[in-house]
């Protein structure tokens, strides 16, 4: 029995929710106007200067600790300050978004032919209601598509795995699917 894990990127106005998280992030690039945030951020997380690395990744990451929960953990948002752990997920996280995912092109995975490839794979979508780093749209547009796919909506989560209600869902997952 095969796992799926699916991410479906999709942009929307993180700055009206998380404002103050929001002009940190965006302080960092030095022509907001130009609207390109990742390959800005790419530019800065690829750069000789390790100063101007760091900067960014910490940027990077503390944005995403900050809006990952339904409320803001300042413990959590110090775990993603740390240089190492900071380097490596903003630019993991950036060449994803950079690369679209790595899906052909938006919307690809909800087309008929893509969800008919992976129909019949055991499936539970676990989404948080208030998910501010990937909106329920999004889970909600797959659940659609696939309705052979569980889908479990946590009315008090957000984006971490670690808030109660997910860390439950996907765990019972885990065990329907190893049973």
């Amino acid at each position: 029995m095969e796992t799926v894990l699916i991410f479906i990127p999709y942009y929307y106005p993180p700055q009206f929710i998380y404002p103050d998280a929001w002009e940190s992030y965006v302080s960092t690039i030095p022509d907001v106007k130009s609207g390109d945030m990742m390959t800005a951020y790419s530019t800065l997380l690829t750069s000789d200067d390790e100063a101007t690395r760091m900067a960014a990744a910490q940027t990077w990451s503390v944005w995403e600790g900050a809006t990952s929960k339904l409320e803001v953990d300042a413990d959590y948002i110090n775990k993603y300050k740390g240089d190492a752990f900071a380097v490596a997920f903003a630019r993991i996280e950036n060449h994803f978004f950079t690369n679209e995912g790595f899906f052909e092109r938006d919307g690809w995975l909800l087309e008929k032919e893509q969800v008919d490839r992976i129909r019949k794979i055991p499936t539970v979508i676990v989404q948080g209601r208030y998910d501010i780093v990937c909106p329920m749209k999004t889970a909600w547009e797959l659940h659609r598509a696939w309705p052979e796919a569980k889908f479990q909506l946590i009315k008090d989560a957000g984006h971490n795995a670690n808030e109660p209600g997910i860390q439950s869902a996907l765990l019972d997952a885990c065990d329907e699917f190893a049973s």
